[in-house]
């Protein structure tokens, strides 16, 4: 059937499936629409998400075909594009590739390199030269006496079982060569071809046709569709062998899309691999709720087309319980403890997590002795500067299963945190996302200090952090959900109380909570609330040795440790909540006031970031202040305050302290006329009540006081009313000091104020 051309202006496309393949938009009025079932191809599969590629006709030659579905729709022409691909996650833009002619990578002169030839068996090298010999490219492994071949064993021509007209070698792997089909009852669609089992036994071959044939239940719009499975006695030698036939997936490989940027001297954006790793994920979640495990999971398994990512070979697919299917996987992708617990969800994960590393940076020796390990950070250069990409490898990749990620999509959680991240260090944009592990912070912490009495505010006490920091969210499942929530109006004391006498009730009665998870860490979190540490370190231990312990229990380590004065082990808590959690943003500003408190300069880091990600965490903000402000950064001090929004309740609070932090230093030598006017300007925008303007007013005035006495000009005009004179000042100083005690509550602040005047008025004769 002749394609319908599609009739809005500008375009060229045709409609398939109800839709333009390229504006992707419905037909105008007037188009008619294909009838179901049309003899117009689709090149890698009808009905699944891919691209654009090209499917010959019934006459043999090309035509446009594009595989719609969840499709993504790429202008050939100067048309509008629609683009309704999800790689990206909706943060970043990464260019589509194009499907290409399938017949266009067909391989010319098929041969596998000698440095390529291991046996299949022992996985020893075979078919290498020798002096005065070339490399066989059939034979025997010396090694174990397996029989290897590496000539393709279908022909340009032949018809396999009847139907799939093959055209040619597409790539060798593990099982063998790949071809290229025709599908000769399927309107000619292209297909490929890939062996099953390389044995000469019909009964085998048989049984492994009928084992994979689960294969073709699995439909997912990130995996290769597979059709069917045939059997086809081998024209050279006689002998049967299985091969799955498979949607053919046009586009690029993330391996050959990383080679080619790195033989023009570029890198891949990490960004750029955490939204692949992103799109690709939901594709491994699917097989792991079917009960299936992928195993070979690699950058050269991963197909690009347009904005959409494939799985192409799922050879190596087998179910989770399988113990007597051999284990197929790539050298240093595959997971440490494959070889004595077999295949699982964790070490999928691990692949993913291999694949990340090698896609990102050159990861000279990941196949080697050494494989299972990262290297340092220290010189690994996109490693060091993207802390928390480095983090999340390390748990992705962690010897021990059980420390991985839980699972696909907890996985996909937190790359989404770390490309949120890494995208926002990169442009200073911010890119909040609500949290599915933590509540909002409390209160912004250190902000109440900014807008007190006190000029120069110090890092908040430990008392204050915890009441501020967010709070971990509690399992809806928990035996003790619904008990929680009624106790929510209890005093700490009073809750620690009712929780204790639940707690104590032995398991088997009705209604006991000794295996409440929840209302443990409800308790330990009650006790620190009324300064119980020694009385929360006691149910969090016995937590974490009840082997119920999560990332929760570190966290309330922390607290309970920053509340003791405990400051390293304090950090190393919350260094551990950080790296299960490296997407999220709490350990960070927790990080970040640990190591305010201790002096280390890596506070103005995890602020910073914490602070450039999302503006609704306040309290970065001001710690962020805080740190520059003692390093005496006393601009970006101020800067950091400025972008505290309009719209935030701590703004206030922020604009009083970016006035004192631009006239407060211990340096009078440090301050000049333009701290002065940007001071007193934001001063006078500043809705204040009397007694915070006539404070921060004589602040001012102070400060302009002591910068003329060191012979420093403070200004050509004017500074809060008050002229730029010795005298001037004094007597503005006089105004607010005198103003200041008559509104003061206390008999001892009036005197001492009082006393601030008569000391600061200038001397006159009368």
């Amino acid at each position: 059937m002749t394609p319908i051309a599609c009739r809005r202006p500008g375009c060229a496309g045709a409609i398939e499936d109800g839709y333009c393949n390229v504006c992707g938009l419905a037909p105008v009025p007037g188009n008619a629409l294909p009838a179901t079932g049309s003899s117009q191809a689709v090149a890698a599969g009808q009905g699944t998400a891919g691209g654009a590629a090209q499917a010959p006709d019934s006459a043999g030659s090309s035509v446009p075909a594009n595989q719609a579905s969840a499709g993504s729709f790429t202008s050939r022409s100067s048309a509008t594009v629609s683009r309704r691909g999800s790689l990206g996650a909706g943060l970043v833009d990464i260019p589509p590739i194009q499907a290409s002619d399938p017949a266009s990578a067909v391989l010319t002169d098929p041969l596998v390199a000698e440095s390529k030839r291991f046996c299949g068996s022992c996985g020893q090298p075979v078919g290498r030269a020798t002096p005065g010999s070339p490399g066989r490219t059939e034979g025997f492994c010396k090694n174990c006496g397996t029989g290897f071949s590496f000539q393709p064993r279908l022909t340009p021509g032949e018809l396999v079982a009847g139907q799939y007209e093959v055209l040619g070698c597409l790539a060798h792997g593990g099982l063998g060569w790949v071809y290229l089909a025709r599908d000769r009852n399927v309107s000619d669609r292209w297909v490929v071809l890939k062996g099953l089992l390389n044995s000469g036994d019909a009964d085998a071959q048989a049984a492994a046709v009928a084992e994979r044939r689960f294969l073709a239940e699995v439909e997912h719009p990130s995996i290769v569709r597979i059709y069917n499975f045939v059997q086809h006695q081998d024209s050279q030698s006689g002998e049967p062998t299985g091969y799955i036939v498979m949607e053919y997936v046009g586009g690029r490989s993330l391996r050959h899309i990383v080679l080619e940027r790195r033989r023009s001297r570029q890198s891949l954006p990490v960004a750029h691999a955490l939204a692949y790793a992103i799109e690709v994920l939901p594709a491994l979640g699917y097989l792991h709720r079917l009960g299936l495990v992928y195993c070979d999971f690699k950058p050269d398994n991963v197909i690009q087309v347009e904005e959409h990512l494939k799985l192409i070979d799922l050879g190596g697919v087998r179910r989770i319980d399988d113990d007597d299917s051999p284990v197929y996987g790539t050298v240093g992708y595959q997971a440490p403890e494959i070889a004595t617990a077999g295949p699982s969800p964790a070490s999928d994960l691990y692949t993913v997590g291999r694949a990340l590393a090698v896609l990102t940076f050159e990861f000279s020796g990941y196949t080697g002795t050494h494989q299972h390990s990262l290297p340092d950070p220290a010189s690994v250069p996109v490693l060091a500067e993207h802390e928390s990409f480095y983090r999340l490898l390390r748990r992705a990749t962690d010897p021990d299963p059980q420390s991985r990620f839980t699972s696909a999509a907890d996985m996909i959680d937190q790359l989404t945190g770390v490309l949120r991240e890494v995208l926002s260090v990169s442009d200073g944009s911010p890119r909040p996302a609500f949290s599915s592990r933590f509540t909002p912070e409390l209160q912004a912490i250190g902000a109440d200090a900014a807008a007190s009495a006190e000029k120069q505010p110090g890092s908040p006490s430990a008392a204050e952090t915890v009441a501020g920091l967010p709070v971990p969210l509690a399992d809806s499942t928990d035996p003790a959900a619904s008990y929680l929530a009624t106790l929510s109006t209890l005093g700490p004391e009073q809750l620690a109380d009712a929780l204790q006498q639940a707690l104590s009730v032995p398991p088997e009665t009705a209604g006991g909570l000794a295996d409440s998870v929840e209302a443990h860490l409800a308790l330990a979190k009650a006790r620190l609330a009324f300064g119980d540490i020694a009385g929360a370190g006691l149910v969090l231990d016995e937590l974490a040795a009840s082997g119920r312990a999560d990332w929760r229990v570190m966290w309330y380590q922390g607290q309970a440790e920053l509340l003791a004065d405990r400051l390293p082990e304090a950090r190393a808590a919350f260094e551990a909540v950080y790296d299960v959690l490296p997407g999220e943003l709490a350990p960070m500003l927790a990080l970040g006031l640990a190591a305010e408190t201790a002096g280390d300069g890596s506070a103005a880091k995890y602020f910073g970031i914490v602070w450039t990600i999302d503006r609704s965490y306040v309290s970065a903000a001001f710690g962020l202040a805080r740190v520059r402000f003692a390093a005496g950064d006393r601009a970006g001090a101020v800067d950091a305050l400025g972008m505290v929004p309009e719209t935030s309740s701590h703004h206030l609070a922020a604009q009083i302290a970016a006035v004192r932090a631009r006239i407060s230093t211990s340096d009078p030598a440090a301050l000049s006329a333009a701290d002065l006017t940007d001071a007193a300007n934001r001063l006078e925008r500043l809705r204040l009540d009397d007694a915070m303007r006539h404070a921060l007013t004589a602040e001012v005035l102070q400060a302009g006081l002591t910068l003329m006495q060191k012979g420093v000009a403070a200004g050509n005009g004017p500074l809060l009313g008050c002229e730029l004179t010795d005298t001037g000042l004094r007597l503005g100083l006089e105004r607010s000091y005198r103003a200041l005690a008559r509104l003061s509550a206390t008999k001892p602040g009036r005197f001492a104020l009082v006393d601030l005047a008569n000391n600061v008025r200038p001397r006159t004769l009368t």
